[in-house]
């Protein structure tokens, strides 16, 4: 409470117009503690959610969640890893891909391309895609899995068979 109304006064006496503006979008909620992997757990609360549910990042903590959930109940129907998820796009079985942004926006022009069309293909056969902030902790837990991941159509078991 005491930082959001020193956050407002000092907005005012600034006039910093983007928070002056926004005022209403700031919500206040209770967290751990100061550090990144504790944004995860406010954002897993369920009043937290409801307040922001049709935001961008809680559409992404939401598939991610999803992705989560099917690796564990049907692993034959979640991939990730780029020769998983491109063998998966293959034979036309992404129904919703996760990606990082720093893949989506690699520096090397021949793989930016291959991650660009490979966008554009997924949503071609109806599939959904989220791009994942790397700066969000959503990301960064993508990123820890290779930064691309596939939630499938229908099970691909001899996936687990193909290298890496």
């Amino acid at each position: 409470d005491q930082f959001r109304d020193y956050m407002h006064l000092e907005a005012a006496r600034r006039d910093l117009r983007v928070i002056i503006e926004n005022k209403s979008r700031i919500i206040l909620a209770h967290a751990p503690s100061g550090y990144k992997h504790s944004l995860k757990e406010v954002l897993d609360t369920p009043g937290v959610m409801s307040l922001i549910k049709d935001t961008k990042a809680a559409q992404e903590v939401q598939a991610l969640k999803e992705f989560f959930t099917m690796l564990t109940n049907d692993s034959a129907r979640a991939c990730y890893g780029p020769k998983h998820v491109e063998v998966a796009h293959e034979r036309l079985a992404i129904q919703t891909l996760l990606m990082t942004d720093t893949l989506f926006r690699n520096t090397d022009i021949a793989s930016r391309r291959k991650y660009v069309n490979l966008v554009e293909s997924v949503k071609k056969y109806g599939g959904t895609v989220h791009i994942f902030s790397s700066m969000h902790v959503s990301g960064d837990q993508l990123a820890q899995l290779t930064g691309i991941a596939a939630i499938l159509r229908f099970p691909l078991p001899d996936l687990e068979d193909i290298e890496m």
